[in-house]
């Protein structure tokens, strides 16, 4: 690659190694950028901050297990804006090292929200799961080593670049398994009204006083706005400072956004809006 060649190739961060569902989901939602992969979703953030990505891929909630905790703590303090919202279909497959049997498998490994999406698979063939830093690590750390009675969850591309055999395929526990990733970037993107459908993301702290979640929501229902998600959790280890993430179908100018956001920030002590962007063809709302 040519020096020119270099300096023009765009990079879009993820966390994990070579293989991994989210390096999956960059290539597909964003193909004309080279997947940066980082062991860290904080140096995945980090990429960006400093210039040597230009977008960042981070998965935020599983249809079958939940959210993905670390990013909801790392969004208020990213500095990053979400310019777009991507559902990837989630294929789980059970591989281990050439040779090796099925009725011998007493460990699987991979990323704790991967095995959450197999437990009852792994409950019904006996098979202990033991966490990973990612489903793609764990693979290739199972191609280095010689142990035959253990497995890896990951995906079709992580078993054929480490030359591991699937032992069994799609063995998620819903076929509906389902991973939201949000592309992010430095400067926000915004989507403008005329766009389509709209999202609205934004992290809110509540005032102290009785009452200032239903009176700060209040607005949403009286303005007719749809609110998607409301996630809390806690700060600094204080059960009294909660953060709130919500996502609400609409643009902030049209009248009924403005008017909620305005009810809102009257009875909250901070409220940053985190992205406006499109709303994803597969989110079913």
């Amino acid at each position: 690659m040519t020096e020119e060649k270099a300096a023009e190739t765009k990079r879009i961060a993820y966390q994990g190694e070579p293989g991994a569902f989210s390096e999956l989901a960059c290539r597909r939602y964003a193909p004309d950028f080279e997947p940066l992969p980082c062991g860290a979703f904080e140096e995945a953030v980090e990429a960006v901050t400093e210039g040597r990505a230009e977008r960042a891929m981070l998965p935020v909630e599983n249809s079958l297990a939940g959210r993905v905790g670390d990013i909801h703590h790392l969004l208020p303090r990213a500095g990053l804006h979400i310019i777009a919202e991507y559902f990837l279909p989630v294929e789980h497959h059970l591989m281990a090292k050439p040779g090796a049997k099925f009725e011998d498998i007493k460990v699987a490994r991979s990323h704790p929200v991967a095995l959450a999406q197999v437990r009852d698979f792994l409950h019904a063939h006996n098979i202990r799961p033991e966490t990973a830093g990612d489903t793609a690590g764990a693979a290739r750390r199972l191609a280095e080593s010689g142990h035959m009675e253990e497995a890896v969850v990951a995906s079709e591309g992580a078993a054929e670049l480490y030359g591991l055999t699937i032992l069994k395929k799609n063995i998620e526990d819903a076929p509906h398994n389902t991973t939201r990733f949000l592309e992010m970037a430095s400067e926000p993107m915004d989507a403008s009204p005329e766009d389509g459908p709209v999202v609205t993301s934004f992290i809110f702290e509540v005032r102290n006083i009785p009452a200032a979640l239903y009176k700060a929501l209040g607005g949403f229902a009286t303005n007719g706005v749809n609110m998607t998600k409301l996630e809390s959790y806690q700060l600094g280890g204080s059960f009294s400072a909660t953060m709130f993430y919500a996502d609400a179908e609409g643009h902030p100018s049209e009248e009924p956004m403005r008017l909620a956001l305005e009810e809102l920030s009257f009875f909250s002590s901070s409220l940053k809006i985190l992205g406006v962007y499109k709303k994803g063809r597969e989110r079913n709302i």
